[in-house]
C-alpha cells in the first residue's frame, strides 16, 4: 500500500486538534466555572451526552451539535454566544497551538519529510475557528490543499467534497490515505476509493501510527 499512497489527507477538529472535550477542565479554568461543570463528554464517555448519541444517530448535525454546545455554555457565563469561533476563544484563549495534537505535528512532518502531498479535508474549519486563526499555526503552510466547507458549501460525506482535493492535489483517490474522526465521512471517503483511517480520538498515538504505516513513513525519521 506504501508504494501506491502518496498524500495524507486530514480532517481537523479531533484530528489535528484536541477535541473540546478533552480540555473541559481548562475551559472551565478559563471561563471561571467549577470543575465538573461541563459533564457532557461526547465519544469518551457517550452516556454522558445524550446529544452526541443523537448526532451519531444523524438526527442533528455536527454543526447542529456545536452550536448548541455553544449557547449552552454562554449561558453558564451569562453571555449569548452566537457563532463558534467566540465560543471557542472563549473556552481556549488565544493560542489554538496549545490545542494542537504532537502526534499530529509529528505525522505531518514525516509525511512532508518523505515526501507525501498533505491536505485538510474540514466541515467546518474557519467557521468553527474564525479566519485568523490560521496565521497563529505555522505548519499548516506545509499543506498543499486546504479544502473548507465553509467556503464550499459541499459537506462531507458528499462525494465531491473528497474530489475537490484529490483535484487540487492532481491525484486519484486511492493514491490518498483520509483520517477523520466521525465514521459518516471514513464511509464516504471509502465510497469514492481512497484509503481511510477511522481516527479514534482516545487513542490518538494508536490511530496515527496506522495512518503512519498505510502511508510508509517513520514519525522518529
Amino acid at each position: 500500500m506504501s508504494a501506491r499512497c502518496s498524500a495524507l489527507v486530514l480532517d481537523f477538529g479531533g484530528v489535528i486538534s484536541k477535541t473540546v472535550f478533552e480540555t473541559h477542565r481548562q475551559s472551565e479554568a478559563a471561563l471561571g466555572l467549577p470543575a465538573g461543570t461541563l459533564g457532557w463528554m461526547g465519544p469518551f464517555d457517550p452516556a454522558t451526552d445524550p446529544l452526541w448519541l443523537e448526532m451519531q444517530d444523524d438526527q442533528i448535525s455536527e454543526r447542529d451539535y456545536w452550536f448548541i454546545r455553544a449557547a449552552e455554555t454562554g449561558r453558564l457565563v451569562g453571555e449569548e454566544w452566537k457563532d463558534l469561533p467566540t465560543f471557542l476563544q472563549r473556552i481556549r484563549g488565544d493560542d489554538p497551538s496549545a490545542m494542537i495534537r504532537p502526534e499530529a505535528l509529528a505525522a505531518i512532518r514525516a509525511a512532508k519529510k518523505a515526501g507525501r502531498k498533505l491536505a485538510i479535508l474540514s466541515n467546518e474549519l474557519d467557521l468553527f475557528y474564525g479566519t485568523g486563526f490560521r496565521d497563529k499555526l505555522p505548519f499548516l503552510s506545509d499543506f498543499d490543499v486546504i479544502v473548507d466547507a465553509t467556503y464550499t458549501k459541499v459537506l462531507k460525506p458528499d462525494p465531491q467534497s473528497y474530489g475537490f482535493v484529490t483535484s487540487a492535489l492532481g491525484l486519484d483517490a486511492e493514491r490518498c490515505v483520509f483520517v477523520d474522526d466521525q465514521l459518516r465521512n471514513i464511509t464516504g471517503a471509502r465510497s469514492v476509493g481512497m484509503h481511510a483511517v477511522h481516527f479514534d480520538v482516545t487513542r490518538p498515538s494508536e490511530s496515527y501510527a496506522l495512518v503512519c504505516g498505510m502511508l510508509g513513513i517513520l514519525t522518529g525519521e
